[in-house]
């Protein structure tokens, strides 16, 4: 299984596009934080579409 290491992401949209990608693949993600950006964030709501917890 491969896992896909965040470090400090700043990018909200390319964020939730890895997230996606790792829900739709079953890939490992782990984010470390601090992240450029709140976890709450528009841009990432709207690219992540709700994977972000099949991702977790």
């Amino acid at each position: 299984m491969l896992t896909i290491v965040l470090f400090e992401p700043e990018i909200p949209p390319n964020t939730g596009n890895i997230i996606r990608l790792c829900a739709n693949t079953g890939f490992r993600l782990h984010i470390i934080e601090p992240m450029g950006f709140t976890w709450d964030d528009k841009r990432l709501r709207r690219a992540r579409l709700g994977e972000a917890e099949l991702a977790g």
